[in-house]
């Protein structure tokens, strides 16, 4: 999937939608605007539209699967995408980036660090490789990662979840930082930021 196949499917979803609604784009849909070159062919978002009756709902519904149909890109979407995991993706819609607008469709994506938090939750290769790319071409700050990633934590509900998520943003950086930010990156550092603002005190491993 590409950007041209990304904004076919918004397309013909605004044409026969033919309402006001927003969409907020992440997976690797959003990784492949941001810079990532993964190939996928799902498209995930959270959609919001104005009158949100059973008709409208089954108008959208309608919509989306026109597109899937016309463009072989399937769709994961909800009106709520921060219940899709244990770890919140915090307020991710107002850390987000106007994309484009088609007709009535408002298409938003995720600032890089919202996005992440979905990725780093999961964490499998693809989903490293995507942050890889995305972080080296947009140039995140390390930082500001791990402050998002501590929020994120420290935020969620109780779960094993928080844990493996724990030990996993601690492993990206310590694996894949110098890679991202080069030879001069301290790992420690954010790894400190990260704890300070998950608010953990002590290594209680």
């Amino acid at each position: 999937m590409n950007i041209r196949q990304i904004e076919q499917f918004f397309r013909i979803m605004d044409s026969a939608l033919q309402q006001d609604a927003v969409a907020f784009l992440t997976g690797a849909a959003a990784g492949t605007i941001w810079g990532a070159t993964r190939p996928s062919m799902y498209i995930d978002f959270a959609i919001e539209i104005k009158d949100q009756n059973t008709e409208n709902w089954q108008q959208l519904e309608a919509a989306i699967r026109k597109a899937t149909d016309k463009t072989g890109i399937k769709a994961n979407y909800a009106e709520d995408i921060d219940r899709w995991g244990m770890v919140t993706l915090l307020d991710y819609k107002l850390n987000t980036k106007l994309y484009k607008k088609y007709g009535r469709l408002v298409l938003m994506v995720l600032d890089p660090a919202y996005w992440s938090i979905g990725k780093m939750t999961r964490f499998i290769d693809p989903d490293i490789q995507d942050m890889i790319q995305v972080f080296r071409k947009k140039k995140i700050s390390s930082i500001h990662l791990a402050e998002v990633w501590g929020k994120a934590l420290k935020q969620s509900p109780h779960s094993t979840t928080l844990a493996r998520f724990r030990r996993q943003v601690e492993h990206f950086f310590e694996s894949y930082g110098t890679m991202i930010w080069g030879r001069k990156f301290n790992s420690s550092k954010a790894i400190r930021q990260f704890h300070a603002s998950a608010g953990i005190v002590k290594d209680d491993d």
